[in-house]
């Protein structure tokens, strides 16, 4: 049976932090040892990760060891925002095969590549879920992405982009005794364990749905045969105050993942921002490529519509697999939710805990939040993204 366990400590002591949260887990699992382990720290630690992290193999001794630093930190009830912070989560499940890596950014010219993807013997059939942690500063994402479909078709990734701090050379990611400031850190996992996926982009929709007819790359031309400045013109002025108010404030653009379905609901449409409209042609430009044919719907994003998005997905995964609770759960936030958003503290950690029990939770606020959208792989913003670990591995996706 596969156990988990998360410690938290606010003192402002790096090393007493590290003792106390290690010392827990190992407690929390006595003989049986830990397999796997992540640790999100606040950037008040920034100049002592090695030091945490050697207090933290030392006490733990986890085969693995992976995390990174956050803005803030989530673990077990709490989001801990501005203050010290250090969460150490671990998991005990000797039957999960687990492949760590550190991907180095190459610069050629201007360009960015990624090199020293790892050897990954196929174990099963089973798809791989990738956790990654991005340094922003150094990293290209797309290229992580396409790396990923070429290496490992099919795979899930979901992480985040590690936040806290302002410039190259000021991030920190942990893979076992080693600390980065550039690349990427992870682990691919396959096998011996259910592992799902719940990304809240935090929308509702508003209005119609509607085809795009013509579009060049980023820029929308028509939708359904008019221009798509009228349809959205049309599509505010059918809305209440309160939600035109919304509006003005936080409009997006969802894409369908799947323009043949016959109805959509949460987590069928891909978020983009809006980046502009042009009054003359009619034309607006999003923040993605769209193509001819694909269903396009406007939303909006404020605190109810984040909440109540991500109420609504947690509810669909607790209906999806209503005999198997989740022994566990990471949680990558983007560092615009939070307190400051929500009008409320904890307000991610406390849904995930109402709806779906009170499971060991670790994460951080993060910079970009990666998730799977309509079985595909995409950086985020605004979002909370999560993966699940439960004891049946034909739970999946």
């Amino acid at each position: 049976m596969m156990q988990c366990h998360v410690a938290v400590s606010q003192d402002s002591n790096p090393q007493q932090a590290a003792q106390v949260v290690s010392r827990s887990v190992h407690d929390a699992f006595g003989e049986t040892g830990c397999d796997f382990a992540c640790v999100f720290f606040s950037p008040h630690f920034t100049e002592d990760v090695p030091s945490l992290v050697e207090i933290v193999r030392k006490n733990l001794n986890p085969k693995i060891l992976l995390g990174c630093m956050g803005a803030g930190v989530i673990g077990g009830t709490q989001e801990i925002e501005e203050h010290p912070g250090l969460v150490l989560w671990g998991l005990s499940n000797p039957s999960m095969h687990i492949t760590p890596f550190h991907l180095t950014p190459k610069k050629n010219g201007e360009e960015f590549s990624l090199a020293g993807w790892p050897d990954m013997p196929e174990v099963s059939a089973v798809p791989r879920t990738f956790l990654l942690f991005v340094d922003p500063f150094t990293t290209p994402i797309d290229e992580f992405f396409a790396l990923l479909d070429h290496h490992a078709p099919g795979s899930l990734a979901i992480g985040g982009i590690a936040s806290g701090g302002m410039d190259e050379g000021e991030s920190r990611l942990v893979l076992n005794e080693q600390i980065f400031e550039s690349g990427v850190v992870g682990v691919a996992i396959q096998g011996g364990v259910g592992i799902r996926t719940v990304v809240s982009q935090g929308c509702q929709p508003i209005g119609e749905r509607y085809v795009v007819t013509k579009v060049d790359r980023n820029v929308i031309q028509e939708l359904g045969g008019i221009p798509p400045l009228e349809r959205l013109e049309t599509t505010l002025k059918a809305l209440g105050e309160s939600e035109r108010q919304q509006a003005a404030n936080g409009l997006q653009v969802g894409i369908a993942m799947d323009e043949h379905r016959a109805e959509f609901g949460q987590g069928d449409f891909l978020i983009r921002g809006l980046l502009g409209a042009d009054r003359q042609s009619g034309h607006l430009a999003i923040a993605d490529f769209v193509q001819e044919g694909q269903t396009l719907q406007f939303h909006i994003r404020d605190a109810n519509a984040a909440s109540t998005d991500l109420t609504g997905l947690l509810d669909r995964e607790r209906f999806a697999s209503p005999n198997n609770q989740a022994k566990g759960a990471l949680l990558f936030s983007c560092n615009g939710r939070g307190q400051q958003f929500f009008q409320t503290p904890h307000h991610d950690v406390a849904a995930v805990h109402q709806h779906l029990g009170m499971l060991p939770i670790a994460g951080f606020f993060a910079g970009g939040e990666i998730g799977p959208v309509g079985g595909k792989n995409y950086l985020h913003g605004y979002t909370a993204s999560m993966v699940l670990f439960y004891d049946n591995p034909s739970i999946d996706a």
